[in-house]
């Protein structure tokens, strides 16, 4: 049985934010650390007091935590990147709360010297004998220091007090995982009841830095030796109470711990909820399935679908808990214009499918176009009451550009665009996972059972929650009377108000884009969104809204509704075996999704080389469960994998080796049986392998100096859901620390200084 400890954060919105720039504004991101430590970035949303995010990490803490903190910084172009305030929350304030955190809290001053991190290896001893008792402080070394010097490490000492009096150790230089190995004594006085060690960063020019202290009560020592890794702790707060004037930030955070039980103790579990779905001749509102639905609410709906869908996924029959869900939720449907539109287990169980499922098809469909958005940033404007005529396309020596002309080139573009989009998405029929087409050929099987009669009055809007969410206005006319639609209305109603129109509008919560989009790009996305979101509605009463301005749309809308309908035809023509005959079979069932990619920079093992520094090569990885893979570019056929069942090591290794910050050592068996070792390295302000968020290795690899403790446990490494930095291939560090800057290379780990010892008195 093991214990593991989930840290649910999304960081929402913030408001009344500070203004950092001379334009009156700021480009706000937040930074978000467990324990003093990095573990995500969001993105920057540019020019903007009142920034909406609205990314969510799950962070597994299997060794526990003590605090979080999110940072709220200001990025700039030039220069360090300015710190506007932080929201710090003990782990006692998290789990006080059993539906956890959520709501608006002000944003506090940093104090620089309350950002500290990293912990101190300690032994205090008391030997039996002896007059007077002498107390032994063994300092052995620390780990994860904050850098302090312009180099991005620091040149830690300790300086530890007892009894009056005050000695420190010696300057290790150019180290975050500085090692003293020295043993400290004292003479105990009576009644002395307490041990004070600081760690600094010593200045050749100008004051030492601190870096964090530790208190340890001397009363049991006497008796039992203490002995251990203490986390640094910064010096009580003297800063003034600035709450409300720095603005507030809106998170959501929970805390949950579990037991995990071996697998054989789930499988009655497994049973009882596949029993309906197995066993059809059971009454309907009695199976597990069915009162789960009935009592969760719509706060934790969508956590139990997400459950459901992945423990399915792994038995093989995720198919079938769709279609039971489905049909009960058709079984409850009176009126088709309803059909669908509510957040129902159904509704969200088939939702949370498409997004494990179907991610990388979604990339593919609709990578290149949002990439051409973004990188073009034209602007376009088809509301009047929103047209800035200054703004135009292009500079006029004429003078500003007229309404119509803004109008004419705003319909060239966006036709463009939707004609992109459209033509990526109907010609996609081969590349949409096979799971994904028999879900739909089932789904439009039972609503065309449930609704037989072609004379339905059909008024279609699902899924338009979905779009609300996102943070927008989704376009919901009244929608008219039609024929023989539901068949149609059954799979547009989740594949693209769900699906494509939420991921065009907000690319960053799906990873089509690093970074939140810029006013202008993201107003463009808006108006494609609309617009794919009126043809996944079949275009049904078209100009009948709240907009009329979306009229010269409809041009290609209505040609792009039948182009829809075919698609959606070829989409569900696929070999499956009909439902009362057998299961599908189970080949269907086993994708191997990407759980993260993105650029990263690796290096093989090999001997000592004389340019260690320059060795690391950029390369583009894949992790998904079953393999990490990589090559030299998304589009490169030619491609090296390691599989995760053979990696044996996955931790951190000490900054010094490669004078790289933030590398990892990745040791898996080749076929031959033989131990193969490869670095990975990413460039952003916090570990590679954080150490918070990581299991504990069974075994060590003998390769390269390692620091701390490791990343994760055979056969798979714990990657953090939704974690890690945002910024992987940047050079962006934390402006709370000095910007690191290039130092002299070196292959092998630095020696440590001398010993050597002074008595302060």
């Amino acid at each position: 049985m093991a214990k593991t400890t989930t840290l649910r954060c999304r960081v929402v919105e913030g408001k009344d934010l500070p203004a950092k720039d001379v334009s009156g504004s700021s480009d706000p991101y937040c930074v978000v650390k467990v324990d003093n430590e990095v573990v995500a970035r969001t993105a920057t949303v540019w020019k903007s007091l009142n920034p909406f995010w609205g990314e969510e990490y799950t962070l597994r803490l299997p060794c526990g935590f003590r605090s979080l903190a999110v940072y709220v910084l200001d990025e700039d172009a030039i220069g360090q990147d300015d710190v506007i305030g932080k929201v710090s929350l003990s782990r006692q304030q998290i789990s006080a709360e059993p539906r956890g955190v959520d709501g608006w809290l002000s944003l506090a001053p940093v104090d620089p010297n309350e950002e500290v991190q990293g912990e101190i290896h300690i032994e205090l001893r008391v030997p039996e004998q002896g007059n007077p008792r002498v107390l032994r402080c063994h300092l052995f070394g620390a780990r994860d220091l904050a850098p302090r010097d312009p180099s991005g490490t620091s040149d830690p000492f300790a300086r530890v007090s007892c009894c009056g009096r005050t000695l420190e150790t010696a300057v290790i230089k150019k180290t975050r995982f500085p090692r003293w190995d020295e043993v400290l004594e004292f003479e105990l006085a009576e009644g002395e009841a307490m041990l004070s060690v600081e760690v600094w960063d010593w200045d050749i020019v100008g004051k030492n830095d601190f870096l964090g202290r530790v208190e340890i009560p001397l009363d049991t020592t006497c008796t039992d030796p203490t002995k251990g890794w203490f986390q640094l702790l910064p010096f009580p707060s003297t800063s003034k109470d600035c709450r409300g004037q720095l603005g507030a930030l809106r998170l959501a955070v929970r805390l949950v711990e579990d037991r995990v039980l071996p697998p054989s103790y789930y499988q009655p579990l497994i049973q009882l909820l596949s029993e309906p779905i197995l066993c059809l001749d059971q009454p309907p509102d009695s199976t597990a399935l069915a009162l789960l639905e009935e009592v969760t609410s719509g706060e934790s709906r969508q956590d139990v679908a997400t459950k459901l869908v992945k423990i399915f996924l792994g038995q093989g029959q995720v198919v079938p808990l769709l279609d039971y869900l489905t049909t009960r939720e058709l079984a409850r449907t009176t009126d088709p214009n309803t059909l669908f539109r509510s957040n129902s287990l159904a509704s969200k169980s088939v939702e949370q499918f498409m997004k494990v499922v179907g991610l990388p098809y979604l990339h593919k469909v609709l990578k290149p176009v949002v990439n051409r958005i973004f990188e073009e940033k034209k602007y376009v404007e088809l509301d009047p009451g929103k047209m800035e005529l200054s703004r135009g396309r292009r500079i006029s020596f004429k003078g500003s550009l007229s309404e119509a002309q803004v109008r004419e080139s705003s319909l060239e573009l966006l036709k463009g665009y939707l004609g992109d989009i459209l033509d990526a998405i109907v010609g996609s029929v081969d590349k949409c996972p096979l799971l994904m087409r028999v879900v739909f050929k089932q789904l439009r099987r039972r609503a065309e059972e449930r609704f037989p009669s072609a004379q339905h009055e059909v008024g279609h809007a699902v899924g338009l929650g979905a779009l609300c969410a996102a943070g927008t206005t989704a376009v919901s006319p009244e929608l008219s009377p039609s024929l023989d639609q539901v068949r149609y209305f059954s799979i547009s109603g989740f594949l693209f108000l769900r699906f494509f129109a939420p991921a065009i509008l907000t690319p960053k919560l799906f990873s089509l884009w690093e970074q939140h989009a810029d006013p202008r790009t993201s107003r463009t996305l808006l108006l494609l969104a609309k617009a794919l979101q009126s043809i996944g509605n079949l275009g049904l009463q078209l100009g009948e809204g709240k907009e009329p301005w979306m009229a010269p749309l409809h041009a290609i809308l209505l040609p792009g509704v039948t182009r829809v309908k075919a698609f959606l035809d070829c989409l569900v023509r696929v070999e499956s075996t009909e439902a009362g005959e057998g299961t599908v079979p189970s080949v269907f069932f086993r994708p191997s999704a990407t759980i993260k990619e993105g650029y990263l920079h690796t290096r093989a093992a090999g001997g000592p080389s004389l340019l260690p520094h320059f060795t690391f090569k950029k390369r583009y990885f894949w992790l998904s469960a079953d393999t990490l893979t990589y090559s030299k570019s998304p589009e490169c056929q030619v491609r090296c994998s390691i599989p995760v069942a053979r990696m044996r090591a996955v931790e951190r290794v000490d900054e010094g080796t490669f004078q790289h910050p933030h590398v990892m050592q990745i040791v898996a068996q080749d076929g031959a049986g033989q131990l193969q070792t490869t670095y990975i390295q990413c460039k952003c302000d916090g570990p590679a392998a954080p150490t918070k968020t990581c299991c504990p290795l069974a075994t060590r690899a003998p390769s390269v100096p390692a620091a701390g403790p490791v990343a994760c446990s055979p056969p798979a490494p714990a990657v953090p859901s939704g974690s890690g930095c945002r910024r992987c291939c940047g050079t962006w560090t934390s402006p709370t620390t000095p910007s690191p800057a290039g130092t002299a290379p070196r292959a092998l780990p630095r020696p440590r200084a001398p010993t050597r010892r002074r008595a302060l008195d």
